[in-house]
């Protein structure tokens, strides 16, 4: 080895040794950095909680009143968590219905949808749901609630008949009711029990050999009712799908990973959970074989697509397994886990990001913690590209944008009114009992529909009523006015305001013949789902739903509906 080899490799051997030090020392200054950072933190968490708790006592000891422990304490953990995210929640032991309720659909009570009558100011029964216990003793739409085993109920609101409504299966009560449609008193036996809420309201075949299929919740074994749904169809002759996700704010995430396995092999990655603790830290594989992996499927999703539906149609969408149609999901990409608290409570904690196939979060919100908390969404230069199975690609940070966007048909503002606005809504309601009560049967859920001639019923019974709404073409003109004046322009346009105010007047019937077809829906469906509960309801909007008139199409268009999940080019 000659003098120069060896001197490079003992200087070398010399830098190395010491560059190993300097490595060893700068490790254990960071160690003791991590130290210093844990310590500090856990003595601000014993401090925080030492003065919470010392805070209290005195508050119990000193205060003028007496104290609730369960409300104040209560209300500090609320306000603790509202200062995270809107998903991390409390539930003290009382509130364990609604837990189950929220993870398996289920609860004990009469199966009905119930509302507050404003104008009344009476809690009625809205929906009884089909083959449960109010539609079985025959309660109908309008009848308004009197009492429950003798307590009087007509001065109370919503949450409280509800409750009362509620109670360990297999308990009788008395139902005490008014049916405004023959004026009679009538009372009711009524047995409760366990209630559990169909995750696929309706499934059917439609023309042309494609079938529909609604899924409203990920609820507890709902990815076997898809299952058992689409296998019925496929015998039926189904060659292609569509998977309405829209208005599905989701749930079961296990659920979801089942779904998508109706449609993709087994041993695929569905879902990753990422998180601080990795004990918590979950990857989701497909675990059984598929029902079809090569059928045309269109999944039709909105703004209100939320979480376990965002999953689904995520997944499907990163396998190039299935056309995500509609309008962009809402974005939450965050996982929560169910944790028992002492005395029988839960939290509902957010531990997790999840990240679908193609390796995105969808989370459109950053949770700001500081200052009681905030929100921010994920800026543009932030979100990144990802890319499906097939090299399409797709974006991060704000839900799941869908290959085909179609826009739903947007309510008009008359029809907002009368169908959900308080004492507005009730001339709406009062004309579909009245009808109810004069037509014993109508046609079948699919073909019915109102007739021109009960439409003009309708109209003039609001045009005699007090009904009154705000148009927004006069407040929009009201805020311009404003604005003008402000800046010192109103006066010499002040002929050209006044003449437009006049063409923009109230006038009610104009607006009711205007948007005439959009009310008579609302109308149409809300009387169809009193005969035929909510599978009626959906099969009579099929005939006017804009969006699955897309799918349907786009179904029956192989060529185009295989070119949309091709690349257009390689990444």
């Amino acid at each position: 080895m000659n003098m120069k080899m060896r001197k490079i490799l003992v200087e070398g051997w010399r830098s190395t040794g010491v560059g190993m030090w300097l490595l060893v020392l700068a490790c254990l200054s960071v160690g003791a950095d991590v130290m210093a950072q844990d310590a500090d933190h856990n003595f601000k968490v014993a401090k925080n909680l030492e003065v919470f708790n010392t805070i209290y006592k005195n508050l119990d000891m000193m205060y003028v009143d007496t104290l609730d422990a369960d409300e104040v304490v209560g209300n500090g953990v609320k306000a603790m968590l509202r200062s995270l995210d809107p998903y991390t929640e409390y539930y003290p032991e009382d509130k364990n219905k609604d837990v189950k309720m929220m993870l398996q659909g289920k609860y004990a009570g009469i199966g009905a949808l119930i509302r507050y009558n404003f104008k009344l100011g009476r809690v009625c029964i809205d929906e009884p749901y089909e083959n449960l216990p109010a539609a079985e003793v025959g309660l109908k739409k309008g009848d308004i609630i009197l009492s429950i085993d003798g307590e009087d109920m007509t001065k109370r609101d919503n949450a409280y008949v509800s409750d009362h409504l509620r109670g360990e299966p297999g308990t009788t009560f008395e139902l005490k009711i008014h049916r405004p449609s023959t004026g009679k008193d009538m009372k009711f036996k009524v047995k409760r029990r366990a209630i559990q809420l169909p995750a696929v309201p309706y499934y059917g075949m439609q023309p042309n050999g494609i079938g529909y299929l609604n899924l409203n919740s990920f609820t507890e074994g709902c990815g076997k009712a898809v299952r058992n749904a689409v296998i019925e169809m496929k015998k039926q002759g189904m060659k292609g799908l569509v998977f309405d996700l829209r208005n599905n704010g989701g749930g079961s995430e296990m659920e979801a990973v089942d779904i998508v396995n109706c449609f993709v092999p087994k041993g695929k990655l569905v879902v990753s959970n990422r998180g601080k603790m990795k004990q918590v830290n979950r990857d989701y594989k497909t675990r059984v074989e598929p029902v079809d992996t090569l059928m045309p499927v269109v999944v039709l999703v909105n703004g209100n697509s939320a979480s376990a539906s965002e999953i689904t149609s995520g997944a499907l969408q990163d396998f190039d397994r299935a056309v995500v149609m509609g309008t962009k999901t809402y974005g939450k990409g965050l996982v929560q886990t169910m944790i028992d608290l002492p005395y029988n409570g839960q939290m509902k904690l957010t531990t997790n990001k999840y990240y679908i196939p193609s390796g995105r979060c969808i989370q459109k919100l950053n949770y700001k913690h500081a200052n009681g908390g905030s929100t921010e969404e994920t800026a543009d230069s932030l979100i990144q590209t990802f890319y499906t199975a097939s090299g399409r690609p797709v974006k991060d940070g704000g839900g799941i944008e869908p290959d085909v966007e179609v826009k739903a048909d947007s309510l008009p503002n008359i029809a907002y009114y009368l169908a959900g606005m308080r004492d507005s809504a009730e001339v709406l309601h009062s004309y579909e009992i009245d009808y109810i009560a004069k037509h014993p049967t109508i046609a079948p859920a699919a073909e019915f529909e109102l007739t021109d001639a009960d439409y003009e019923d309708f109209k003039q019974r609001v045009l005699a009523s007090d009904f009154k709404y705000d148009a927004l073409s006069e407040k929009s003109l009201d805020a311009l006015e404003k604005v003008a004046k402000f800046e010192g322009y109103y006066d010499d346009a002040k002929p050209e305001f006044e003449a437009l105010r006049k063409k923009l007047k109230h006038n009610l019937a104009k607006d009711l013949e205007y948007n005439k077809e959009a009310i008579k829906q609302i109308l149409t469906n809300d009387i169809v789902t009193a005969y035929y509960y909510q599978r009626g309801a959906i099969q009579n909007t099929l005939r006017t739903d804009k969006q699955l008139k897309e799918a349907f199409r786009l179904l029956q268009n192989p060529e185009k509906y295989h070119a949309t999940l091709r690349p257009a080019t390689q990444p």
